[in-house]
């Protein structure tokens, strides 16, 4: 019997049962959409978080307060770290490799304007961050490049603060009222979107110190450190440390955190989130798989007759068995590719529904997802087969 007459068996076989080939095929293809899709899931949030910390700046040094290494208990751990302060953030301009520095402090209040009133997040910080985070404005300009310690009653509104607070009219002059401080808006943000937890749009940023009084503290969320090149970030990082420890008594109680440092950990992350995901989807398969050899070994029972005709006119038990796991291989290697169209339709509609997000399942996943349905479709194919071929042909040929 030649291949392309145990593979027309195997089609014919398949076709004579259009509802339980049916079924099979729509197991094996909700596994394999399963997959694709979950994979498209992961990897767009890979790829979308990656890329909005490369949109921070590529040479970008983050100085938190407190360290994040667990060590020995000593009466030193016990001293609570001191706040960041402007003068910390103005202290890293004195270093050769930095090119620019960029205090940040974040809170909430109440904004009121133009007889409205909503809570929104306040955004303190200086005229150096527009140029980090490459933003624009759509109207007026951003905050004035002035003395940090000088606080000044102007603010910048995002584009859906604008559209909230003053419909389609110019916010241009007018002024907003955040907490008991009136502002003057001079500037209004081109539209970013959602970005690593924050909007841009729906923020108000004002002058860093005029942020402190706002907020009533003299502490900093972050400094943001631009650095010259990337070769000079692990010195510069080494030089900051130290000027940081000589303002703090002599204690390093910050953490200074790479650009790098930062993507390589959420990359490893989200890598571990996808593989765990493409395992639980991958485990239908399996389930499908099983599902192929409960009905194929009911097959066979339904079949005996046939396999006592076939063993009558001389096929062998070798044969036998071939045309069973051929059908059972053909039937998962359809259910795959129905999956396979199906699950890229599911990341369709995830890259319709949330645009920023690029759900896009990658090509390791498809193999891995397919190999292990054509596997399951042949491993879970041999016990019916087997039992097919172990069948006596004269007690088959009488049904038995």
């Amino acid at each position: 019997m030649t291949p392309s007459d145990t593979l027309g068996f195997a089609a014919r076989a398949i076709f004579s049962y259009p509802l339980r080939s049916s079924l099979l095929v729509l197991a094996m293809s909700i596994g394999m959409a399963a997959v694709v899709m979950l994979t498209a899931l992961g990897e767009g949030t890979r790829d979308y978080i990656v890329g909005q910390f490369i949109s921070l700046g590529s040479n970008l040094i983050i100085v938190q307060q407190g360290r994040n290494e667990t060590g020995g208990l000593h009466m030193g751990n016990l001293a609570t770290p001191r706040e960041l302060t402007i003068e910390d953030a103005a202290s890293l301009l004195r270093n050769n490799h930095v090119s620019g520095v960029t205090p940040v402090s974040i809170g909430t209040a109440e904004a009121a304007a133009n007889g409205r009133l909503r809570e929104t997040m306040i955004f303190g910080t200086t005229a150096s961050y527009v140029d980090i985070r490459r933003f624009s404005t759509s109207q007026g300009r951003f905050l004035p490049d002035e003395d940090w310690q000088r606080p000044r009653a102007v603010a910048v509104i995002g584009s859906a603060i604008h559209h909230e607070l003053f419909d389609n009219t110019s916010p241009i002059g007018q002024m907003i009222r955040i907490g008991d401080n009136r502002l003057r808006i001079i500037g209004v943000l081109s539209p970013v979107g959602q970005g690593l937890g924050f909007n841009p749009d729906k923020m108000i940023f004002v002058p860093i110190a005029t942020s402190l009084i706002i907020f009533n503290t003299n502490g900093l969320r972050h400094i943001l450190v631009d650095i010259t090149s990337r070769d000079a970030i692990e010195p510069a990082k080494v030089e900051l440390e130290q000027i940081i420890r000589e303002r703090h008594g002599g204690e390093l109680d910050v953490t200074l955190t790479t650009q790098d440092a930062a993507l390589a950990t959420f990359d490893r992350i989200l890598g571990m989130v996808t593989m765990g995901l493409t395992g639980i989807a991958a485990i239908s398969l399996v389930v499908a798989g099983i599902l192929v050899m409960n009905v194929m070994l009911v097959a066979v029972t339904q079949r005996t007759a046939e396999i006592g005709l076939l063993k009558s006119i001389g096929a062998s038990n070798h044969v036998i068995m071939r045309m069973f796991v051929t059908e059972a291989t053909l039937l998962s290697l359809i259910g795959s590719l129905a999956g396979f169209m199906l699950g890229h339709l599911g990341a369709w509609g995830i890259r319709m529904s949330w645009p920023f997000l690029p759900a896009w399942p990658p090509a390791w996943a498809i193999a891995a997802a397919l190999a292990v349905a054509l596997c399951s479709g042949l491993v879970f194919g041999i016990m019916p087969a087997r039992r097919a071929a172990a069948l006596d042909p004269v007690l088959a040929l009488t049904g038995h």
